[in-house]
Parts: structure tokens; C-alpha cells; sequence
């Protein structure tokens, strides 16, 4: 990133009107430090110029919609220095639900590392973002994508640290048991279907709830603190 800035300077990499739309509808950028909101930017910017954002069922993907999904994107890997989820390098965005030709059933999103895509419904995107109460789209299919960007083989490969992998598996196979048995209450239910889409649901409280996650289990909080290089109530505490 270093790089990034000695090759562009520190002119606004994005115009009023991107960084006004940010400033109105993303909380994660409002909450940073001024510099860290440059970066913020610069990195926003990166992603959306090495992103094909191709409509579906709609006639066009506005400027207004590409900066948010960057901001997404940018949001959940901003503690490592240099990923951008390379390999996923087109963006399908629906107006709502889709008819999913893999599954058979009818997604608001999904992550296909085949064909590096990742598919989201607009109306489900944005209503992650306007309610925080641990669902959000965006996030949550960005995190299917950072856990498998962190085993494909590129430059971005292993970014994750290894020891603090299997702390999360542990943990969050004993919290998955809590989901299925019944006797779990912070994380929903859906949660409780696989190891991936544990980690999906726990980074979208992660990041819309991180009072009430580090409260429910401080051990589990920290570990993903770790995984995720960023502590959202270092974010709150500054404001």
C-alpha cells in the first residue's frame, strides 16, 4: 500500500461526490481516522478499477452502487496490508433475490471461486447496511471470499496466520454445537450449518456488533481480532 501511494500521491483518490456517498451510508468509514480514511479511499478505489461489476436483471450498476460494494470489500480486509481479494475479480449484482443454477434454489448471494465471482442481491446489500443486527449480505459473502482468497494460490496466498486458524475452528466448532443443539442465543442459526458459514455470520456480528460479541465470548472476539488484523471497538472507542 506504501507503494500504492508513492505511485498516485496523496491527491483525493475519489471525488467529492464518492466520499460524500460513503460519508452518508457507511459508518466503518465515518468511524476512521482521517488518514485512515485516505487509505480507506485509495484502497476503495483500487478494488472498484480491478472489478468487473456486471448487472443482472437490471439495466446498469450505478457509481453510487460499485463504491459501496468496493467499501464492502475494502471494509473486511483492511487490516492486511495488501489484499483486495484478487482472485474474485468480477462482481454480479442482482436487483433482489436470483435463481442460483448451482444450488437449485432461489440466493441472495453467493461466492463462486471457479470463475472468481462473487454474486449479490442490491436490495439485500443495502438492508444489511441500513439495519445493524448481525445480517449483513455484504459482508457476509466478502467473508466467504477473504476465507477462500486465503487458499488460492496467488500473491495474496496465506494471509491468514495458521495457529490463529485452528483457535478459530476450535471455538467455533463448540459454538456451532451451541447453535444445534439449541442451546445457543448470540450467533443465528444459520450459523450452525458448516465451519464457513459460521465464520460468514460471526464477522457479520463482528463487525455490527462487536460490543455485544466481545461480551457473549471475549476469547472468540479476540481470536478473530487476530485473523482479521482490526478491532471494531478500537474504531468505537475513538469517536
Amino acid at each position: 500500500m506504501q507503494e500504492y501511494f508513492s505511485a498516485q500521491g496523496w491527491s483525493n483518490p475519489l471525488s467529492r461526490r464518492e466520499r460524500d456517498t460513503l460519508n452518508k451510508n457507511f459508518e466503518f468509514y465515518r468511524m476512521l481516522p482521517s488518514r485512515s480514511r485516505r487509505i480507506f479511499e485509495y484502497r476503495v478505489k483500487r478494488f472498484r478499477e480491478t472489478t468487473e461489476f456486471i448487472p443482472r436483471e437490471m439495466p446498469m450498476i450505478t457509481d453510487q452502487m460499485e463504491i459501496l460494494i468496493s467499501a464492502s470489500a475494502i471494509q473486511l480486509t483492511f487490516g492486511f496490508d495488501d489484499v483486495i481479494l484478487s482472485h474474485f475479480e468480477r462482481v454480479i449484482v442482482y436487483p433482489d433475490q436470483f435463481f442460483s443454477t448451482t444450488s437449485q434454489r432461489f440466493h441472495k448471494g453467493e461466492v463462486n471461486p471457479r470463475f472468481g465471482t462473487i454474486v449479490l442481491s442490491w436490495r439485500y446489500f443495502v438492508e444489511g447496511y441500513a439495519i445493524n443486527e448481525g445480517v449483513n449480505l455484504g459482508l457476509h459473502e466478502m467473508a466467504h471470499a477473504l476465507q477462500l482468497e486465503n487458499v488460492i494460490m496467488n500473491d495474496e496466498f496465506g494471509f491468514m496466520d495458521d495457529d490463529d486458524i485452528r483457535m478459530w475452528q476450535a471455538l467455533a466448532g463448540q459454538e456451532m454445537e451451541k447453535i444445534n443443539n439449541g442451546t445457543g442465543h448470540f450467533f443465528r442459526e444459520y450459523g450452525g450449518t458448516n465451519h464457513a458459514e459460521f465464520f460468514s455470520v460471526a464477522v457479520e456480528n463482528f463487525f455490527e456488533r462487536p460490543m455485544e460479541f466481545s461480551e457473549y465470548n471475549e476469547t472468540l472476539y479476540r481470536t478473530m481480532c487476530r485473523l482479521l488484523q482490526q478491532d471494531p471497538l478500537l474504531l468505537m472507542k475513538s469517536i
